[in-house]
């Protein structure tokens, strides 16, 4: 017999030997270094000034710019969402004015900077003076003026909420293509008229691909409002501005804003990720783990693994 064969004459049980991955330990202690320096740098560097950041990290004025930033960023994707659809379908029409219009809209709109659309309208009142109501090309039977019709806010709002527009017009339209032609010829098959198969068959489809890039978006004009600072207007940056010029320190209070908004940019991402796996039901079999599922299996390996 060979030396590969037992006494009971089956095969000897293969020794299993684990793959070698010396580059995988390499890159490990090279980020725990990494690690371990930032964190050294942070604790024991006093230009984070970490008390002046405690400090003001719940004052009133940050908070209060917390506030603002948040519902001007819901308010600018409620507008932007708006927008997107309407121009989404204006792109997909058949008639070559009204698809023209929409991707005019969308080349002026996606094509500036948005900190110079925000300029532009924090100071429309130097380009028109007043605004009028009244017969086209004829009298006018109000007129108000400029500077009072679009104030700081409605300036913020118009700059973020048309750019943003733009944007989100290109993402559902590319949802609205996503979805096969031939639900749409069903629906019409089963009577359906064009608005009603867009409401109930298009749109609920075009979801699963419209949701990821509106959550980027969303995180996104979480941190372009701080260009509204610019406006000028009482946002989170404008308000830590305000301090920062006060107690001359630029640095900590930066970090600080930074570092709310991270936080707040943290919370939107939870809310994307389960979003996202709720419209994912109808496109596949097993749905990603919930970050909750995905502690408990970590921990149930490791308790397995001492166990053994």
């Amino acid at each position: 017999m060979t030396s590969d064969i037992t006494a009971q004459g089956r095969p000897e049980a293969i020794r299993a030997v684990p793959v070698r991955r010396p580059g995988r330990w390499i890159a490990v202690a090279g980020v725990a270094v990494v690690a371990a320096m930032l964190l050294n740098m942070f604790l024991t560097q006093p230009n984070f000034n970490w008390s002046e950041q405690g400090k003001y990290a719940f004052n009133a004025s940050v908070l209060e710019g917390i506030r603002t930033t948040l519902w001007l960023t819901a308010a600018a994707m409620a507008i932007g969402l708006a927008l997107g659809v309407i121009i989404a379908i204006m792109r997909l029409s058949t008639n070559p004015i009204v698809s023209g219009a929409a991707w005019l809209y969308v080349w002026i709109f996606r094509g500036t900077p948005v900190l110079v659309q925000l300029l532009f309208w924090a100071n429309i009142g130097a380009l028109l003076p007043t605004i009028g109501i009244g017969v086209p090309f004829g009298p006018e039977f109000l007129t108000y003026k400029t500077f009072d019709l679009v104030p700081s806010v409605m300036a913020a709002l118009l700059g973020l909420g048309l750019n943003e527009g733009a944007y989100m017009s290109e993402i559902v339209r590319a949802g609205i293509l996503s979805v096969d032609e031939g639900q749409g010829e069903a629906a019409t098959a089963l009577g359906l008229t064009q608005m009603q198969t867009l409401r109930r068959i298009v749109l609920p489809q075009a979801m699963r691909v419209i949701v990821p890039p509106f959550g980027n978006e969303t995180i996104s004009m979480l941190k372009t409002t701080s260009l509204v600072a610019y406006v000028p207007f009482y946002e989170l940056l404008f308000n830590v501005q305000n301090i920062y010029t006060r107690t001359y320190q630029v640095m900590p209070m930066l970090i600080m804003a930074s570092l709310w908004y991270l936080f707040m940019s943290s919370i939107l991402t939870v809310g994307q990720y389960y979003i996202e796996r709720h419209y994912a039901k109808g496109a596949t079999r097993n749905l990603p783990p919930t970050p909750v599922q995905k502690l408990r299996r970590v921990l149930s390996n490791l308790s397995g693994r001492r166990l053994a």
